[in-house]
C-alpha cells in the first residue's frame, strides 16, 4: 500500500515522502494516528508542493545566514574586565557578554549562538566562534582589556 507521510518517521521516511508499507501497518497504525494518508494523486501533488516550499524556505534561511556570517567575520568586540594586582581577574567574560556587545553593534543573536567553551578570565585577544546556522559559523575577534 502506498502512503504519503505527514510526519518524519524513523526508519520509514521523512515528511512528504511517498512510501510503500504493508496495508495492516498503514490501516492499524499510521492512518489512525494521523502520521500518513493514502497516496492519491492529489495527496502526492500536495506533498510535492509542500516539499518544494520547504526547500525554498531552507534555501532562504541558508542565504540569510551566509549574509550574516559575512557581516560577522569582520567584527571585533572589546570588553572590559576588572582586574586586580598582577592582572588577576575579578570576574570573567561570558557568552552572554559577547552576545550583548554584538547586539549593541546591531546583530540580533541568541547568547547560545556564541560558542565559548569556558568563560574568558584573562586579558588578551580571542577568536570566538558564533553559530549563525546549524551548518555555518563565523569567527569574531574578542579583545579583553582592563576596566
Amino acid at each position: 500500500m502506498d502512503i504519503v507521510l505527514l510526519k518524519d518517521i524513523e526508519k520509514l521516511g521523512g515528511e512528504g515522502e511517498v512510501v510503500r508499507v504493508k496495508s495492516g501497518y498503514a490501516r492499524n497504525y499510521l492512518l489512525p494516528l494521523g502520521l500518513a494518508v493514502n497516496a492519491t494523486p492529489a495527496q502526492i501533488r500536495a506533498a510535492e508542493e509542500t516539499k518544494r516550499q520547504r526547500q525554498q524556505k531552507v534555501q532562504r534561511a541558508t542565504e540569510d545566514a551566509d549574509a550574516l556570517k559575512r557581516k560577522l567575520e569582520g567584527q571585533s568586540v572589546t570588553l572590559k574586565l576588572k582586574v586586580g594586582a598582577e592582572d588577576k581577574a575579578f570576574g570573567s567574560v561570558t557568552a552572554h557578554d559577547i552576545a550583548n556587545e554584538l547586539h549593541k553593534a546591531g546583530f540580533v543573536l541568541d547568547k547560545h549562538a556564541v560558542q565559548l567553551e569556558q568563560p574568558i578570565k584573562a586579558l588578551g585577544n580571542y577568536d570566538v566562534s558564533v553559530r549563525v546556522h546549524p551548518s555555518l559559523s563565523a569567527t569574531v575577534n574578542v579583545t579583553v582589556v582592563k576596566a
